[in-house]
């Protein structure tokens, strides 16, 4: 990347964090996470997501032509954005366990955690280096939870200590391994599949990870807290 193209001032840009659903053609149902969703007409209402195309979303958004947008609020679970986040479709059912409702497309909505939901039909696709950004009609939408605000892809960093995985547009990768890089005197580990990095000095509460417990002091059955890959999937910064 140029020297003169600072990729830290991209992630400025306010996004939300969304499940986007859809069917294959052979009519298995799945989704994904995703934070690139804006509507971009009122008249008709017309929604754009981005998809990366090695995504299983994405080639069932191409086959049904249909999908479906859950709007994530403050309240959603790490185990939701683990499960839809950073597993691929290819390789399991992800509705076999996890609740949902059939909209009337055919796509799958996720209710769980949602501010609203809706669904569209897709009028336009345009390829964009790795993603295609579709447009589809809004053709059905409600609240799920009106006393429940939005969460903001920020929040979802800030708060959530969320990360994203090398396939989303966002995906920071290198760059945000510098930025953290001489922080901590304590060497510091980061997941190759969704960028968390473990800092020695913070530990893992969730896992009841004590503050100065070095990486190599971690228990075998430890797993990344954001998307559950193994300690072997891991790499110093």
């Amino acid at each position: 990347m140029s020297e003169r193209l600072d990729p830290r001032a991209l992630w400025n840009i306010g996004y939300g964090l969304y499940v986007v659903g859809s069917v294959s053609g052979s009519g298995q149902s799945n989704a994904q996470i995703a934070n690139a969703v804006m509507q971009i007409t009122s008249e008709p209402p017309q929604v754009a997501v981005a998809l990366n195309t090695k995504n299983f979303t994405h080639d069932c958004v191409l086959e049904s032509g249909v999908f479906s947008v859950s709007v994530l609020g403050h309240s959603v679970d790490m185990n939701l954005v683990r499960h839809f986040g950073f597993r691929c479709g290819r390789d399991i059912d992800k509705f076999e366990e996890w609740d949902y409702v059939n909209g009337v497309t055919g796509a799958p909505v996720v209710e769980k955690h949602a501010v609203s939901v809706f669904e569209c039909r897709v009028v336009h696709q345009v390829p964009v280096g790795t993603h295609t950004l579709f447009t589809g009609e809004v053709v059905a939408a409600r609240v799920v939870d009106p006393n429940m605000k939005p969460l903001s892809y920020a929040e979802y960093h800030s708060v959530k200590k969320g990360k994203e995985p090398a396939t989303a547009p966002t995906y920071r990768g290198r760059a945000a391994k510098q930025e953290k890089k001489g922080e901590s005197a304590m060497k510091k580990y980061v997941c190759e599949i969704c960028g968390y990095v473990y800092d020695p000095e913070k530990g893992d509460s969730e896992q009841g990870i004590e503050p100065g417990t070095s990486f190599e002091d971690l228990p075998d059955s430890w797993v990344c807290p954001v998307c559950g890959a193994p300690k072997s999937q891991f790499s110093e910064v």
